[in-house]
């Protein structure tokens, strides 16, 4: 008979259709060639000291863009604003839609700030806006750009800081963000979490 521990600690393999094991939503905006702005909104990403690395689908309109334009801005959206970022999900800024996009219900809208109810700001290093709304907004440069030739429709790309602005209510003392206050929104498998209770889910989520 197996113990508590065995049972507790017993695994099961599977072949999971997606990895997004929990990471924090980002709202990338990046210029378009008529110098609007667009927003995409990612669920890779991760840091490392001034380094964010960014994990875009190649075929995307934001890749488009950094490719031709290699700034932009992330945009950390909190918890609370879970629907605003959901009624992004959907929309492509590539006109007309790609056909893979078309066969999983993707439309084409060009203003995503009005459609999403979000303003914008202008940054004070690069070109792209920010979006107002958002706690915290890092400005960042493109440094590299890769394809993986096993992953071909994925792009590593690897930023480095220029500026970065938070809300003066998340700030502790002079530079840093009050962990505390800071409730990130959270993409896990496909739902959206704070650090607590699930918010809700995406569109294209099948649990």
């Amino acid at each position: 008979m197996q113990d508590r521990s065995e049972r507790e600690n017993r695994t099961v393999a599977i072949t999971p259709k997606i990895l997004y094991y929990g990471t924090t939503v980002v709202l990338l905006t990046t210029l378009n060639e008529d110098e609007t702005v667009n927003i995409s909104p990612i669920s890779s990403s991760w840091a490392l000291g001034d380094h964010i690395v960014l994990g875009l689908g190649a075929g995307g309109k934001a890749l488009e863009n950094l490719q031709r334009h290699p700034e932009c801005v992330i945009n950390l959206p909190e918890a609370a604003q879970w629907k605003q970022v959901e009624r992004l999900a959907s929309l492509t800024g590539k006109n007309p839609v790609p056909t893979s996009k078309q066969d999983a219900g993707f439309k084409y809208v060009k203003d995503k700030f009005a459609y999403a109810g979000f303003t914008r700001t202008a940054s004070v290093q690069v070109q792209p806006s920010r979006i107002t709304e958002c706690p915290i907004q890092i400005e960042a440069r493109v440094k590299h750009i890769r394809i993986p030739g096993d992953a071909p429709h994925f792009a590593i790309v690897e930023t480095l800081s220029a500026q970065v602005h938070v809300k003066s209510e998340l700030v502790l003392g002079d530079h840093h963000i009050n962990p505390a206050s800071w409730n990130p929104l959270i993409y896990n498998f496909r739902h959206y979490f704070g650090l607590g209770e699930e918010q809700g889910k995406s569109f294209r989520s099948e649990t």
